[in-house]
């Protein structure tokens, strides 16, 4: 304690006003920061102002100005701060430019937070360009508020819930209907569920008149239908659906991802074809990068001769799955064979199984493998990834161009998945990722979810809107249910029924998400018994686009 002291006292007149500027900034003291400010003003050859004393004068004024108590004086001292920096030559950093754009907003000239904004050029953040978005939001000027977001968009900055609501809230008010139905679909790309504050500016859209007026009358249901199919479901962006007066209800989705209140059925949201075809570019470009381009290339023919699977294994996460014990080892027997017998019960298909040579060539050593491994090279069940390389690509690659099911239990948060970027890359997951344990010899995979917890709108122009909230279980998360009037009175005919289907017993909930979220199953006994799995392929047409719903059972 004495040193403490002692150290104050020893102070410079220098360190002592950074000590109590810090201490203004964290205490948000504006009237002492105000004193502080004139008496060091009053002494220029003792203090010698830096671009941090600037900010931080200038951070207290922009949190101050939300005090209807404090925010003139707040507001006249910061611009007078920010004078005096520009009289000392001091260049302004984004830090700077936030706060003064704060100050700004706050007179309600959001022209002049815009440009302040935009004078930061490349190192603008969402925080630099917030205070002239919001401030264009309160003040209904919706084309100025389209104008900072392009720019925001232009210099790659993501928006956030905060900032979509805005944007959705003032073209509700102005009744623009095209943009409305855009901002949607922006929430539903850039979170998974709305806070109430943004659900209470999406029932006011829905409850309005506008609403009710615009929409298609006639519209080509299988247009739509390609659409959502386009778009890896869960929404056609065709715009407005029906006419009519909407209805906003409160609901809640059972477990295989009905609507409660209007039957509608959610789906497991994949990322779009054209997101697809870039996401297996980027892997197949890292991959020709990274591993020799030759070996590659090949597997990219061979992959071309050989689409007709509906899962890929990552053979090396599987069989070392719980295998860190002394006498651990690959377990082929117990757990790969497992796995692929599970997956060929699901679709009457065999999947596409990934392992290294390396790891091959000394599984072929063993006799009472030999028969296995040679039966599933033939038929094209196993890839051996050549000697060098990093199976990872292999796999990944294989899952993403044949929009596959991938069962590993990896969570592909190595540096490798990090060049991928993670836009979509989450939302891939979600929907193709298999997971796996062993339970007392038994397997059981855990699918895909049924459905998203994302926004959807449906084919018939229905909309469904996930609420925030933490929930033991995503059946109790509350949704919007927004559907026409007129669909709504007949689809309610069916709610009893549906609310009645769901309330089943707990011995059933128990049973009915062993069929759907996963399933247990013996391993099938002796290799012996395993070594006649491979059979033959089944020959079928390659679908363009593999259905994942037989494996779901």
């Amino acid at each position: 304690m004495d040193k403490a002291k002692n150290k104050k006292k020893n102070l410079t007149p220098e360190g002592q006003f950074r000590l109590s500027l810090d201490n203004c900034s964290k205490t948000k003291d504006l009237s002492t920061a105000i004193s502080l400010y004139e008496s060091a003003i009053s002494e220029p050859s003792t203090i010698r102002f830096s671009n941090n004393h600037f900010n931080s004068f200038l951070y207290i004024c922009s949190n101050s100005c939300s005090d209807p108590s404090t925010k003139n004086d707040a507001i006249q001292f910061g611009f007078r701060v920010f004078e005096h920096m520009g009289s000392c030559n001091i260049t302004p950093n984004e830090a700077t430019v936030t706060a003064v754009a704060r100050l700004a907003a706050a007179t309600d000239d959001g022209d002049r937070a815009f440009e302040l904004a935009k004078g930061v050029g490349n190192c603008g953040k969402l925080r630099t360009y917030g205070p002239a978005l919001f401030c264009f939001c309160e003040m209904g000027e919706a084309d100025k508020t389209y104008q900072v977001e392009e720019h925001m968009r232009s210099l790659g900055l993501l928006l956030e819930e905060a900032e979509l609501a805005g944007l959705l809230k003032v073209s509700v008010e102005k009744e623009r209907e095209e943009k409305v139905y855009q901002y949607l679909h922006k929430l539903r790309m850039s979170i998974r569920s709305v806070s109430d504050s943004t659900a209470e500016i999406i029932q006011s859209w829905f409850g309005g008149e506008m609403a009710s007026k615009v929409g298609l009358s006639n519209w080509d249901m299988d247009q739509v239908k390609e659409a959502i199919l386009q778009n890896g479901g869960g929404w056609h962006g065709l715009g407005w659906l029906g006419k009519g007066k909407w209805l906003a209800q409160r609901s809640q989705i059972a477990p295989d991802g009905r609507c409660l209140t209007c039957g509608e059925q959610l789906v497991c949201v994949d990322i779009d074809r054209a997101e697809t075809e870039r996401f297996a570019e980027s892997v197949a470009s890292l991959a020709m990068e990274r591993e020799v381009h030759s070996n590659f290339k090949e597997f990219q023919d061979w992959l071309e001769k050989h689409s007709d699977y509906d899962a890929v294994v990552d053979a090396a996460n599987v069989g070392l799955f719980q295998q860190n014990f002394a006498e651990g080892g690959f377990s082929i027997a117990q757990q790969l064979v497992a796995v692929v017998k599970e997956l060929h019960r699901r679709s009457n298909k065999w999947p596409l199984v990934i392992l290294h040579k390396k790891r091959v060539r000394t599984l072929l050593e063993n006799a009472g493998y030999r028969e296995l491994l040679e039966e599933w090279i033939n038929e094209k069940i196993l890839y051996g990834t050549p000697f060098g390389s990093n199976d990872d690509w292999y796999w990944l690659y294989a899952a993403v161009k044949h929009k596959c099911l991938l069962v590993t239990n990896d969570e592909m948060r190595d540096h490798i998945f990090e060049l991928l970027g993670s836009s979509f890359f989450a939302r891939w997951k979600e929907r193709h990722q298999v997971k796996y344990t062993f339970v007392k010899g038994e397997i059981k995979l855990l699918m895909p979810p049924t459905y998203s917890v994302v926004i959807q709108e449906s084919e018939n122009g229905s909309w469904h809107v996930p609420l925030a909230g933490e929930v033991i279980e995503e059946s109790s998360r509350t949704w919007l249910c927004i559907t026409r009037q007129a669909s709504c009175e007949s689809d309610n005919k069916q709610h009893a029924s549906l609310v009645e289907a769901s309330q089943v017993s707990e011995l059933d909930q128990i049973a009915a998400s062993c069929h759907s979220d996963s399933f247990t199953s013996q391993n099938g006994g002796s290799l012996n018994k395993c070594s006649g799995l491979a059979g033959k392929r089944k020959e079928r047409s390659p679908s363009p686009t593999p259905s994942h719903s037989s494996l779901q059972s």
